[in-house]
């Protein structure tokens, strides 16, 4: 440890030296002007920042920065990130983070109200719940496309609007009003909005026995339908409203969302869930934790890197809440569903500074 005495600023306060200055107490800035252990930490807490910016692409101006974070939070919650192409309907290439199994699971967790015509709404988010994923899990999944085609039938277009009533007008969405900011936030936040996004997944038992007999496996037989079934994934749209740290970083991020629903071309969820779960390649330990939804179709996992945050239930205003916090204590985020929207508070801030945030919000 750097540090044996009570007397010197936290590794927390010195981060936040970093990204917002203005929050830290003035005694606290004193001591470490003149305290050489806490200079030296504070340089390294300047090391780890410059590459977290550099890992996340934050370290450009605030605006296009933040239409960057937004376009990657968008592909993190559809579980995997589309390749630019013009046309407006197109495969969706779903690489490594929790592809296959997490990936289809959440292609089953999509979509809006239910259509008219042949498609059968087989979910509907009312809760969120934590799923743990290690570093191996993410490693062993195979492609989604591996297993089928997604394609494309909206995209979200997320962009920056004047204000929150702009913001409004677009989505239909209200913006929540943050009665009292955080110590070390400050100034007016800019505003995203972004429309629907949804795709369609088409399984493909030949293309799925094709991956499995290159992996040295075997595919199980598919129930009768699912092959060529189709899922269809709705989500949308957004409001976020985000307020930037010194360095260009969100240092709180207020963002609203319609909530996930599914549809299929007639399957019954549970049949394509556990057939799913059961494909090779798919770690057994994370599909004992989805299989563990059994009988929930109406909630939404929430991945959470093992080693790298923790999460814990809270309630916002009596919806049940999901809790995340990076194991350093520096960022922490909150998501719940409430009347068929996701709601979620995060920045760099304390599990009860955004849960003081979120129970404080107006609208």
């Amino acid at each position: 440890m750097r540090r044996t005495t009570e007397r010197h600023p936290s590794d927390g306060t010195l981060r936040r030296l970093v990204d917002e200055p203005a929050g830290v107490a003035d005694a606290d800035r004193e001591h470490v002007a003149g305290c050489p252990a806490c200079l030296s930490g504070l340089a390294a807490a300047q090391r780890d920042a410059r590459a977290a910016a550099a890992a996340l692409g934050t370290d450009t101006p605030a605006g296009p920065g933040t239409d960057a974070a937004w376009h990657r939070l968008s592909a993190a919650v559809a579980a995997g990130r589309p390749r630019p192409a013009t046309a407006p309907r197109r495969r969706w290439a779903l690489r490594r983070p929790l592809v296959a199994g997490l990936g289809v699971f959440v292609v089953l967790a999509g979509g809006g109200v239910a259509a008219a015509g042949d498609w059968l709404q087989v979910f509907r988010t009312e809760q969120v719940a934590p799923v743990t994923v290690t570093q191996a899990d993410l490693v062993a999944l195979p492609d989604l496309t591996a297993y089928g085609e997604v394609e494309v039938l909206e995209e979200p277009d997320v962009r920056e609007v004047p204000d929150a009533a702009a913001a409004e007008a677009a989505t239909g969405l209200a913006v929540p009003q943050v009665a009292e900011l955080p110590r070390g936030v400050t100034g007016e936040p800019t505003y995203q909005a972004g429309g629907r996004v949804s795709a369609v997944f088409t399984f493909s038992a030949e293309r799925a026995a094709q991956a499995a007999a290159e992996a040295g496996e075997q595919l199980p037989p598919p129930p009768p339908g699912l092959d060529g079934g189709q899922f269809r994934l709705t989500a949308g749209p957004g409001v976020a409203a985000v307020w930037a740290s010194a360095n260009g970083a969100p240092a709180l991020v207020v963002a609203r969302a319609g909530a996930p629903t599914g549809e299929s071309s007639g399957i019954p969820f549970a049949t394509a869930r556990d057939y799913l779960l059961s494909l090779p390649g798919i770690p057994e330990d994370l599909a004992a934790q989805l299989r563990g939804f059994e009988g929930t179709a109406t909630t939404l996992p929430l991945p959470v890197p093992a080693g790298l945050a923790t999460s814990e239930p809270a309630d916002v205003d009596g919806a049940p809440a999901t809790v995340l916090t990076s194991r350093d204590g520096l960022v922490a985020g909150v998501v719940w569903v409430e009347d068929g929207v996701v709601t979620a508070v995060a920045g760099s801030l304390g599990a009860d500074e955004v849960l003081a945030v979120a129970r404080g919000l107006d609208g």
